[in-house]
């Protein structure tokens, strides 16, 4: 018996399926990709002769790819025992094992006679992996089933889109990371929304647009954002998951189009460019009864949400600063938290009010009811981001946590400040038992060591500033 057959991961006929159409299509190539820890796509390219095999035993991963931080350092002491996490399938760097999901297949429209499936990572006894983010979200959501409700999500999501003026190729630029691209404006910023700035972006969106589309992403919108060369898609609410896999293709699928027209894309939270503004990743979140198939966020009299919502509200407040590691995993992330920008400095909600933590949108019974966190930044793991909220919710309402009432002025309202790096946001996560009990102290103590570690190299650093306030004068 193979390998998917043995653990029940995919079915012959699935599978069988794949391979028609992979047929049909005249597909040579199979990109087999796996998001990483940090919300990466990890993963190997075969040729189509070599699909049935993979669907059925899977394809090696190192391990060690469990183990990296952003600069792909291995953080984690792989050769001593347990690979330095107590895990012996970790030692060694030995192998895992991709198993690629049919339900997942497409074909990449700008990449010729190339296929993609999405895959999940398994060792060799047919576990799966436990450092896996995706995994993390559907344990989730099944509690969230548990208790009647399915998670519905929404995305928007801003980035940085720029033309290219020199690869930085150069054998000297190359290194861990190498250098990144100089790059030079599409617009100058500072129009937001306006139609003379989309026309000069259209050229370069139009290229995204028809690519995402052919993807079969439910795409609603491309905007001209504040900033320099700054745009933001949205896109239809749906599940969770559903969002979270759109998130991680979404993100590669504009980077790489981009760059193979000679553009640079970017869901860097604040690129250190002249003038520039920092981009967010909004939020927006629900959830809708199974046994009715209703909003549970909305009412049927004169308030704007519910109990349910409310005591949903209470949780991610009550969690904001623990969260914030989770929807703000960057050092650079935190350069957003700014008082009057737009962007929320401190654990509040508000009604219809973009400078809170947490935006109740809709209006009494409308069925699009829903909670919008604005502090997410477009570089965060969407797995980790929304299994946080929908835990720290769920946590909420178990407790019917009580969020006070919504704050008018955002920038006045005391309420406990987010944090203002990342080092706190990992002290607030790791004192959270509410974080501990949702994804396991195993997971928590991983996701520390990975996150401190990237913290470490950065203060190992000696910044411009530095040189320039101490170099003449000392």
């Amino acid at each position: 018996m193979n390998f998917a057959d043995r653990y029940g991961l995919t079915t012959a006929e699935a599978r069988a399926d794949v391979l028609d159409r992979i047929a049909e299509e005249g597909i040579e190539v199979v990109r087999l990709a796996w998001p990483d820890q940090h919300g990466i796509l990890r993963g190997k390219t075969i040729v189509a002769s070599e699909v049935a095999r993979a669907l059925e035993s899977g394809v090696a991963m190192t391990t060690t790819l469990l183990l990296k931080d952003t600069s792909h350092r291995t953080v984690f002491p792989v050769w001593s025992a347990g690979g330095g996490l107590g895990e012996r399938a970790l030692e060694g760097a030995a192998d895992a094992l991709l198993v690629p999901d049919p339900a997942s297949f497409r074909r990449l429209p700008w990449a010729p006679h190339t296929g993609w499936m999405q895959c999940e990572a398994y060792y060799q006894d047919g576990r799966i992996v436990p450092f896996s983010t995706r995994h993390l979200l559907q344990q989730q959501i099944a509690k969230a089933e548990a208790l009647g409700f399915d998670y519905v999500t929404g995305l928007e999501v801003e980035f940085h889109l720029f033309r290219v003026t020199n690869p930085r190729m150069a054998p000297e630029d190359s290194g861990q990371p190498g250098m990144p691209p100089d790059v030079s404006l599409l617009t100058q910023g500072y129009n937001y929304l306006t139609e003379l700035r989309y026309d000069q972006l259209d050229p370069a969106l139009e290229i995204l647009r028809r690519e995402i589309q052919a993807l079969g992403l439910p795409l609603r919108s491309m905007e001209v954002e504040f900033g320099p060369s700054q745009v933001e898609f949205t896109f239809a609410a749906q599940d969770a998951l559903a969002s979270a896999d759109l998130m991680i293709l979404f993100r590669s699928a504009v980077k790489q189009v981009a760059r193979r027209h000679g553009y640079h894309a970017t869901f860097m939270c604040r690129p250190r460019i002249p003038n520039v503004m920092s981009s967010g990743w909004h939020l927006h979140q629900s959830l809708k009864s199974r046994a009715t198939g209703r909003n549970a966020f909305a009412t049927e009299g004169d308030e704007l949400l519910s109990p349910t919502a409310k005591h949903f509200l209470g949780g991610l407040l009550a969690e904001a600063r623990a969260a914030a590691a989770f929807a703000t995993p960057t050092l650079n992330g935190y350069r957003r938290y700014r008082p009057n920008s737009l962007a929320p400095d401190r654990a509040i909600w508000g009604i219809d009010n973009r400078g809170v933590m947490l935006r109740a949108l809709g209006t009494p019974g409308d069925s699009a009811t829903r909670i919008e966190n604005r502090v997410g930044e477009p570089a965060a793991n969407p797995y980790l981001y929304m299994a946080s909220q929908l835990a720290f919710g769920l946590h909420g309402i178990a407790t019917e946590a009580d969020p006070g009432p919504p704050a008018d002025t955002p920038y006045e309202t005391k309420a406990a400040p987010l944090p203002r790096n990342l080092g706190e946001a990992l002290s607030a996560l790791e004192a959270s038992t509410v974080a501990r009990e949702a994804f396991g102290s195993a997971f928590i103590d991983y996701y520390l060591r990975l996150k401190r570690a990237e913290i470490a190299r950065f203060e190992a650093e000696v910044s411009e500033w530095e040189q320039r306030e101490y170099f003449e004068l000392f």
